[in-house]
Order: C-alpha cells, then sequence, then structure tokens
C-alpha cells in the first residue's frame, strides 16, 4: 500500500486511518466451485515474500521474478492473457537517482582555495537539480519562513540569484507553539528548499548544526530522502566543521548563532563577507526502469467484465519509503503488502477458472506494478487499458488482507456503485448463518491510497478489501510467518462471492458508478493531507512540470471552483507549481477561509480560477 508521504512514505495519519475504516463483505448466493485453500494462500505469500524476491522493489530483478511466477500460474490454469505483450503490459518509470562522478564544490575564501570531497564532506539531495552554480553565501539561520510563529529567517534578507546555507530542522521552541512535541512541517528539507528557490536563492547549503550528546555528523545518505525527480534548486549538505570555517570569516560561530536564534525565537541571519565565494556542480542522473503489469482474462458470456486486482511490488529494500530508517538496505519482503493481496488474486483466479464461459461477464485478474511508487501500474492500464474501460462493471482491490485481527475487516468503495450496499449486507447475513461472519466497517469513499482510486477517476464502481494496518507495516519485520491464513481465506470466500454475484447480476442488478461527496474530507486531496482542504486527487505519473489532477472530489473546493480531472495546476496563488511537494507546501501556507487564485493548465490552455479553501474535518 502507498504511504502518501510527505515524503518521508510516511506514516499514515489518523485521519487516513478513519478514512480506511472499511468494510468487508460476504457471500452471495453464487459462489465458487470450491473454498479458497488457506495452505495455498499461505504458500503463495510465502513465494512472494522469499528472499530471492528482493522485496519485490521497482527496477529489481525480484520484481521480474514476481513477476514470472504470477504469469506461470494464469499458464497453469489456463487463464488467456489480457496484456499489450501477451500477459505483460510493460510502462517505465522512475525508480530513484544516483550520483554520476562528476558533483563538485570548490570553496574560495580570500586567496585561499580548497575542494570539498564528494559524500565525505558534502553530498547532493537525489531531488537537487543539476548544474553549475557559483556566487556569493548568505547565512539565512533555518530557512523557515513561518507566519504562524511570526518568524521569518528571509526576512530584510537578500539572497536573490545567492548560495543560502541553512541550519537542519527548526528553532526549539516551534514544538511549544505547534501544541505537540515533535518537528513541523517546516523543518523538513524539502520545505526548506522550496522556500529558498521561491525567495530566488541559486541553491542551498545545509548543515546540522548542534548535535546530540554522542551524536555524530553525519551526512544524509544519498536517496534516503524522498522528493521529486527535481526540486527546482541545487541543494548539497555540508559537514558542520566546513560551515564553521566559513561562519568564522564573519566573526561569527555555528554554535552561538544557533543557541542565539533558539533562544529567542527570532532570525539572525546575514550575509557572508564577499571574499568567500562556492561554486557547486551536481550531477544526478535520474534511474528508471521497464515494469509490468500482469493481466489474465477469464471470459464470460459477454464482453463486460469484473476486475479483481491487486499490487504485486513494495519497498524492494527500503530506501526513504521504509518505516525503519535504521534498517533501510534491508529486504522489505511485504508479505502482508502486499504479497497477500496478491496470493488472492491467484487464488481466486484458481477458484474461477473452471467457471470459464459460465459467468454471464468475464472476471479480469490484474497483478499492478508500481503502486508503492504512486499507484502508477493502475493509473497506466487506466490510461491504456487493453480491454475496453466502458465495459468494466466494477473493480474490487485487495491490498493488505493478510493480518486479521478479531475478525475485524473494512471494505472502501461501498457508495461508488449503487447495489454495493445489498450485496454486502446479504453477504454479511449468510456469514452469519454459517457461524463465520466478519466484524466490518464500511467506506463509502472510493479514495485511499492504493489502486482503486484510478478506477474511481473514470467512474467505475470500486470496492477495496483491507485488513488493517499494524506495527509491520513498512519494515523488513512484515513476514509471511505473521499472516493468518485461515482468516484470509475465509476472507477470499466472500470476495469471490461477491466478485461473481456481480459477474452474474441482471441488467437492473448491476452497479452503476455513483459520486459520492464526502462530508469530512479524509485528509488528502491536494497537498497529502496538510494544510486547508482543497480536493484534488493527484495523478503520479510524470509530467515536465505542474500536479496533474487524477480527479477532483465531487463537492470540495477544487470542484466548485470548476477544477476538472486532468486539469495541470501551474499557479497557486503567487506560489509557482512544479510539482506535488510545491503544492503541499502552498496549500500549508494557506489559511482555512483563504480565496486563493490558482492558474491551470486544460487541454494546454490556461484557465484560473478562485478557490475557497475549506477546513479539513
Amino acid at each position: 500500500m502507498l504511504t502518501i508521504a510527505n515524503h518521508g512514505k510516511l506514516r499514515l495519519p489518523q485521519a487516513f486511518l478513519a478514512f480506511m475504516a472499511v468494510a468487508l463483505c460476504s457471500a452471495s448466493a453464487s459462489a465458487p466451485v470450491s473454498q479458497a485453500d488457506p495452505a495455498r494462500v499461505l504458500n503463495d505469500i510465502k513465494a512472494l515474500s522469499a528472499p530471492e524476491m528482493e522485496g519485490r522493489g521497482a527496477g529489481t530483478k525480484g520484481l521480474a521474478r514476481a513477476a514470472d511466477l504470477i504469469v506461470k500460474r494464469y499458464k497453469e490454469l489456463n487463464i488467456p492473457p489480457a496484456g499489450s505483450h501477451g500477459y505483460l503490459q510493460p510502462f517505465t518509470l522512475i525508480t530513484g537517482a544516483r550520483l554520476k562522478s562528476h558533483n563538485a564544490l570548490l570553496v574560495v575564501s580570500g586567496d585561499s582555495r580548497r575542494y570539498l570531497t564528494s559524500s565525505q564532506d558534502f553530498v547532493p539531495f537525489s531531488f537537487s537539480s543539476s548544474g553549475q552554480v557559483a556566487g556569493s553565501v548568505v547565512f539565512a539561520g533555518y530557512g523557515i519562513t513561518a507566519d504562524e510563529y511570526q518568524y521569518d529567517d528571509y526576512a530584510n534578507l537578500d539572497v536573490k540569484d545567492k548560495i543560502v546555507v541553512v541550519l537542519r530542522y527548526e528553532p526549539t521552541a516551534f514544538a511549544a507553539k505547534s501544541g505537540n512535541q515533535g518537528l513541523t512541517h517546516h523543518s523538513q528539507m524539502i520545505t526548506k528548499a522550496i522556500n529558498a528557490r521561491n525567495h530566488g536563492a541559486r541553491a542551498v547549503v545545509m548543515v546540522n548544526g548542534k548535535l546530540g550528546d554522542g551524536e555524530e555528523d553525519l551526512l544524509t545518505r544519498f536517496g534516503s530522502v524522498s522528493g521529486p525527480e527535481n526540486i527546482g534548486i541545487v541543494f548539497v549538505q555540508v559537514k558542520n566543521d566546513v560551515v564553521e570555517g566559513w561562519l568564522q570569516t564573519a566573526g561569527k560561530s555555528l554554535k552561538d548563532v544557533q543557541d542565539q536564534i533558539n533562544s529567542a525565537t527570532k532570525p539572525a541571519s546575514f550575509p557572508l563577507p564577499q571574499s568567500l565565494h562556492l561554486s557547486l556542480k551536481v550531477d544526478i542522473e535520474t534511474t528508471r526502469a521497464t515494469v509490468n503489469n500482469i493481466l489474465a482474462y477469464l471470459p464470460g458470456q459477454t464482453e463486460e467484465y469484473v476486475i479483481v486486482g491487486a499490487h504485486y511490488d513494495h519497498l524492494g529494500r527500503g530506501n526513504f519509503d521504509s518505516l525503519a530508517p535504521s534498517q533501510i538496505g534491508q529486504i522489505h519482503p511485504g508479505a502482508d503488502d502486499n504479497a497477500s493481496g496478491t496470493a488472492g488474486v491467484l487464488e481466486l483466479a484458481r477458484l474461477l477458472a473452471p467457471q470459464r464461459g459460465q459467468l454471464k461477464r468475464g472476471i479480469l485478474f490484474m497483478d499492478f506494478a508500481g503502486e508503492e511508487l504512486g499507484l502508477l501500474g493502475s493509473a497506466e492500464w487506466v490510461k491504456e487499458p487493453t480491454r475496453p474501460l466502458e465495459n468494466a462493471v466494477a473493480m474490487i482491490n485487495m491490498d493488505m488482507i493478510g493480518r486479521i485481527k478479531d475478525d475485524k475487516v473494512y471494505i472502501g468503495g461501498v457508495g461508488t456503485g449503487s447495489t454495493f450496499k445489498a450485496i454486502l449486507e446479504q453477504a454479511q447475513k449468510e456469514n452469519a448463518q454459517k457461524g463465520s461472519a466478519f466484524k466490518v466497517e464500511y467506506s463509502a469513499s472510493g479514495y485511499s491510497s492504493s489502486d482503486h482510486t484510478s478506477f474511481v477517476s473514470k467512474k467505475i464502481p470500486v470496492l477495496f478489501f483491507f485488513s488493517g494496518l499494524h506495527s509491520d507495516y513498512h519494515k523488513p519485520s512484515d513476514t509471511w510467518d505473521k499472516i493468518n491464513a485461515p482468516s484470509a481465506a475465509r476472507l477470499l470466500d466472500m470476495i469471490g462471492n461477491v466478485a461473481v454475484q456481480l459477474a452474474n447480476a441482471n441488467i437492473e442488478d448491476t452497479p452503476k458508478f455513483q459520486t459520492v461527496v464526502e462530508e469530512k474530507p479524509p485528509g488528502g486531496g491536494g497537498g497529502a493531507g496538510y494544510g486547508p482542504y482543497f480536493g484534488s486527487i493527484p495523478d503520479f505519473g510524470e509530467i515536465p512540470t505542474g500536479v496533474k489532477f487524477a480527479d477532483v472530489k465531487p463537492g470540495s473546493p477544487a470542484a466548485k471552483a470548476g477544477l476538472k480531472a486532468g486539469d495541470v495546476l501551474i499557479q497557486f496563488g503567487d506560489k509557482p507549481i512544479k510539482n506535488l511537494y510545491d503544492f503541499t507546501d502552498a496549500l500549508r501556507r494557506s489559511k482555512i477561509g483563504d480565496v486563493v487564485e490558482v492558474k491551470v493548465l486544460r487541454d494546454g490552455q490556461p484557465v484560473t480560477a478562485s478557490v475557497k479553501l475549506e477546513q479539513r474535518k
């Protein structure tokens, strides 16, 4: 499951957990021939999360091995291929970045010249712009502009076309001012980079500053902090002792200046002497890989079909997505997320294969790649469908169904299909009669951080099955031995029953797509759940600049302003929007009730709209 991160693929906020409180369904009158086999389900999860699968990271041999396993199973079941290349639908995605050999930082101070050593004295961030920058230097405190705290390190400071040096983190008083003990979003590196860029700086040099007892002055590992492909400014980190020498040229010390800012919660920014001059060269290569969605089609008696899907990719060895930062580099096996859902698709394929040609509608089995990087596989398929999109009756998505606890399960999207509630209530009733009912929670909305969201944007009814988050989520400890296979098999029986019920429904019982107007926005919607409510769903596909809307939530501020799916946001108030991180930052800096003029590109033409931001509830 994708973590909407402000991108540390961070921890999901409570609003998201409430949003994910969705329910599970149960059986229908027309069930699969057999019951799901817990042993088969568990064996598939074990195979998909085995060490040789390398955490199924995008671009790894392990992901290709997992694809081979899935294709082999469909062939064994004699379910025909439904991709663009046999069972496969290849597409290219960005997997990260790598440092090339020509990264340099030259420090000129008076008559002295010193080249710093890459990865020892300094390191670029993976989302830094590439290129050469030279100029004079300005110390800009923490590099923060926080109107809510009446604090601005850039106030009365000329940084136009200069290189700014900023401290990591934020003034110590921000925690108390924010009402909690954690760091605010102003401490984030992405926020500092965007703020410097928006103030006209050409480059940012970040320094750790004050260290805790026993803490070393370590450079951030390249690639360990998430960000866009290019944040639009050169951004590097330099060791404390290097910056200490720069500040000494102005008669200052790093410790004294930082202590001064912290004690008074007032900026202490200043230009460094003109005799100090920096020249930076950053050379970063974006890495890409071709990955594959996997599709198999069980024909029915008509051209209509029901989609049963799950994503089979995971985090590989972690990187910025890991919620166990100290274990980055270890395999993150992803047994629950989402070997469990993938095993579920394979088991339902086995159960339904004997009904080939017997159901009124076909079943399209879909295994997505690229979900963890932004729902990219499902977005690719709805953009380039391998079967006519208009014939899709419903989409069933399984993401993390292996850790059912206390018989509690969730299902989302219930409001997106006109007949879903009746189907699920009947399923619950039948389960109760069998003495094996789950405790269910429903959510009407079809939006969340998994692949069904891509189908909602195309007005296809969706159901999303989920067994809940746990402490092993996005960690190396998400292993097969913690899977509750018997309960997962029971859940698969229910999902299979619902799939067959949808496949055999009469015309009057076929679900019609319904727009769900959310009375309580669940956190997302432009800006990854931060700041006031806007109401857009970002398209994570690669575009040159801006934020493309995959959809706009009905009844949201964006919808009320006339914004539409497909619009590309390029301006938010006075802030240029180059990527989703810019949008997040601009939204955070806004207030509930603000009327913001935004500019979007619609079919390549600029359109302006006034959006009145609302409160998240």
